[in-house]
């Protein structure tokens, strides 16, 4: 495909097992092209039968997919077509591999972890003319839309929250001589709830086995560097995941702060009491994510043209916020004991709970105290005699 037979608006299959691997595919390829009819599937045999029903403009596929895999495809598409832009993604860098795959001419042989550069600069040669940008403009909202019905609508396909951190700063700040320094970069994203969330299901995703990852270091250190840096740098790539409006920025950082507020005193609370302290930070860091991503909805909804002021965010919050945080925690796939840590944080009646349970749940009661609120009567709280951890403790939990 040329500059001179580019179609009007591609038509692009994405094949890829990896859940966040495929989302972020195609993140980077509706940067290029926002307009870009999009088919993405997790399996070599739904992308033979796609590719038996439909023309495609371009494909990207894994070598490594389930059932007929990506060296597969490409054979089969070369059989009918030489010149089909074909980029095949492996996890594969010996020259054995690259010999089988060469005869076979695919448009590009990309190896893992991807190069984030290369990869934009190879679609935007195969999917732009030179010196050609496309411009999407945000859809209208349907006629008759409410926003209750909006809000329940995307509750279940959400993004996830804005991000706090300036991502590429963060990237660039971690780089050095010897490549990424996961200790630098988790210094630089460790408060960013959606960042730690993403990390966290990648490094369970599919692709990775063993004990479940509940934490941002063990994602950092099950994720190769390039991984983590691609998944980070991708979320960049997103809607609205800086906000625009000034209330719903004023809700967030206030959402921010209570998390970074709770999970510094979990942290606390957990090594003053010898239990697992970085579970405890997570928990908390995590517990205002559906809050988050509820306001990153609303502002779809304002872009949309629909009307917004404070006292709608607040009473959208009340009503969708727990409901946006239970179903992406669960549409993520994050471990379950980390979303039954999370969920001791709003509730501790009946069943067992663990001596973590209650820390992160006396942390968040702790942040929500105002500065001129004393620690008196959630010394005498029912988590508190329970941890037996009293006044003296508690002050200096918070003074540290």
């Amino acid at each position: 495909m040329t500059a001179v037979d580019l179609p009007a608006v591609p038509r692009v299959l994405i094949a890829e097992a990896d859940p966040w691997s495929r989302d972020l595919l195609k993140q980077v390829l509706l940067n290029v092209r926002c307009d870009a009819r999009l088919d993405v599937c997790a399996d070599g045999q739904h992308a033979a039968t796609l590719l038996g029903e439909k023309t495609y403009d371009l494909i990207l596929a894994d070598w490594e997919l389930p059932g007929v895999d990506g060296l597969s495809l490409l054979r089969s598409v070369r059989q009918k077509c030489r010149s089909l832009p074909f980029i095949l993604l492996s996890s594969r860098n010996d020259s054995a591999s690259v010999r089988e795959a060469l005869p076979l001419a695919p448009t590009a042989y990309l190896t893992r972890p991807l190069n984030m550069q290369s990869l934009t600069q190879r679609l935007q040669d195969l999917l732009l003319n030179e010196g050609e940008s496309v411009y999407c403009e945000i859809p209208p909202l349907a006629p008759g839309m409410t926003l209750p019905a909006f809000l329940e609508r995307r509750r279940e396909v959400c993004d996830g929250a804005p991000l706090r951190v300036d991502v590429k700063a963060a990237v660039q700040h971690s780089l050095g001589p010897e490549g990424l320094d996961l200790k630098q970069l988790e210094d630089q994203v460790h408060s960013d709830p959606q960042i730690t969330a993403v990390l966290i299901a990648a490094a369970n995703s599919a692709g990775y086995h063993g004990t479940p990852v509940q934490t941002l270091p063990e994602a950092l250190h099950k994720l190769v560097p390039g991984q983590s840096m691609n998944l980070i740098l991708g979320l960049a790539l997103k809607h609205n995941v800086v906000l625009g409006d000034p209330g719903l920025v004023a809700y967030a950082e206030r959402h921010w702060q209570l998390s970074q507020d709770s999970a510094d005193y979990a942290r606390r609370l957990a090594r003053m009491l010898e239990l697992d302290h970085q579970r405890c930070y997570s928990a908390c860091i995590l517990h205002r994510l559906g809050d988050l991503a509820l306001l990153r909805c609303l502002e779809d909804w304002r872009q949309g043209g629909g009307a917004l002021d404070d006292q709608t965010i607040g009473e959208s919050l009340d009503a969708f916020g727990a409901a946006y945080g239970s179903a992406l925690r669960t549409r993520w796939r994050l471990p379950l004991e980390l979303r039954q840590l999370i969920a001791g944080i709003y509730s501790l009646e009946g069943g067992v709970y663990s001596r973590e349970a209650l820390v992160v749940n006396l942390a968040v009661q702790m942040a929500r105290l105002t500065e001129h609120e004393g620690l008196e009567e959630l010394a005498g709280s029912k988590t508190a005699r329970l941890l037996k951890v009293g006044l003296p403790e508690l002050t200096r939990v918070r003074k540290t």
